[in-house]
């Protein structure tokens, strides 16, 4: 049975052992939902009001836990918001990973709805940054 790439990534994240993540859902990462929502017996979602408070919600849990945080979130503005949370653990040395959608690879640099470069601006705040444009590409992220 072939594994689409939300299926594979939730279960590389429970492969990682993680155990939880924050979010708030959107149009570009429903397929993640639905395989979290899966496996919701081997990974816990906790659902935010707002991106923002998903991200800190991610370093605060990392913080504590000594685990890394992991928060997901739609294109876009769900992406950008998600900036400030990122940019705080990158500059105390917190572990987080962010997962954002993105809009079909066909759409890509034309200025579609939810399109925006989360990539180039993250750069300064990231270790590393990676577009998957196809599944296949998962296993180097």
């Amino acid at each position: 049975m072939l594994l689409s790439g939300a299926e594979i990534l939730v279960e590389e994240l429970i492969h990682q052992n993680v155990t939880t993540v924050f979010g708030y859902p959107g149009g570009t990462v429903l397929d993640i939902y639905d395989a979290l929502y899966r496996n919701c017996h081997r990974i816990e979602h906790i659902i935010s009001a707002h991106e923002q408070g998903a991200a800190h919600a991610a370093d605060g849990y990392a913080r504590v836990s000594g685990k890394t945080g992991v928060v997901i979130a739609t294109s876009g503005p769900g992406a950008t918001n998600l900036v400030t949370g990122i940019a705080n653990a990158y500059l105390d040395s917190v572990p987080l990973v962010a997962i954002t959608g993105n809009v079909a690879v066909s759409l890509l640099g034309r200025d579609s709805f939810q399109e925006v470069d989360i990539v180039g601006i993250t750069q300064p705040i990231v270790k590393h940054s990676y577009i998957v444009r196809e599944v296949d590409q998962l296993e180097h992220v």
